[in-house]
């Protein structure tokens, strides 16, 4: 004989029951759950907290993205000069651009302190005195107004102190008073001898030991070594560029035009 019968389940009671006590709340509650009812009711109150803890997570991860967009939005308005091509004075861009324009108006300036002797004058040249110059070196340098040309064109190639330092002899050789002569003649020396000076000329070592040797007396032929040798270069290096220059070309059609009226 078997046992006693175990009882057969109350009516209406769901196969699920057990399951249902199972996966509901956490600890001593799962033991005393109650049946769950009908299908459609409400989720369980773990699932609910398993959510909430989703959502929490969720808004957290997105505050930090916010205030970091927040804070670079931000940085983006107190700097914007720096990424636009506005005129805004703060621009480090246009700082810099200012640092330069700076620069170049002080080193104008110095320049101009330095005393740079103005053009000769001279009354416009002729279309034959500027076809003229074209035939030889001589007679470009025979005229103030070739000399003139020719002198704009070397400040163009920075080398303007090669027609400067053969003028200043030419000067010197006028001059018939002692005085004078040894003044002139030291700052011939000064300006275009000297190395320490910014504008000294191009002269080999034979010629700087003669004109330190003059020096002990100055004369008009202290520097006449000096004198040929630069006008030797001018003419071989400086005078074939001119002739082939813009200044040259457009002086002459300048000339030109203007006779044919």
């Amino acid at each position: 004989m078997r046992g006693a019968a175990e009882p057969p389940p109350a009516a209406g009671a769901e196969p699920g029951a057990a399951a249902a006590a199972v996966t509901g709340s956490t600890g001593g509650e799962a033991a005393k759950a109650a049946p769950r009812g009908p299908a459609g009711s409400d989720p369980p109150m773990g699932s609910e907290r398993m959510e909430m803890r989703k959502r929490q997570m969720s808004t957290t991860q997105e505050t930090p993205g916010a205030a970091q967009a927040q804070h670079s939005t931000g940085n983006r308005g107190s700097n914007a000069c720096c990424f636009c091509w506005c005129c805004c004075c703060s621009c480090s861009c246009l700082t810099v651009r200012n640092q330069e324009e700076e620069r170049t108006r002080r080193t104008s300036h110095e320049l101009q302190a330095e005393g740079i002797p103005n053009c000769e004058e001279s009354p416009a040249p002729t279309l034959e005195e500027v076809n003229a110059w074209a035939q030889s070196f001589d007679k470009l340098m025979f005229t103030p107004a070739g000399r003139n040309a020719f002198r704009e064109f070397l400040r163009t190639e920075f080398s303007e102190e090669n027609m400067l330092f053969w003028m200043a002899c030419e000067e010197l050789k006028q001059e018939s008073n002692k005085s004078v002569i040894e003044e002139k003649a030291r700052l011939i020396y000064e300006d275009y001898i000297s190395i320490l000076s910014p504008k000294e000329v191009s002269l080999d070592s034979r010629v700087r030991e003669v004109i330190n040797r003059n020096m002990l007396e100055p004369s008009q032929h202290t520097f006449d070594d000096a004198q040929l040798q630069i006008y030797t270069l001018m003419h071989r290096d400086s005078y074939p560029r001119f002739m082939n220059s813009a200044i040259y070309k457009d002086l002459l059609r300048y000339i030109s035009e203007k006779s044919s009226f």
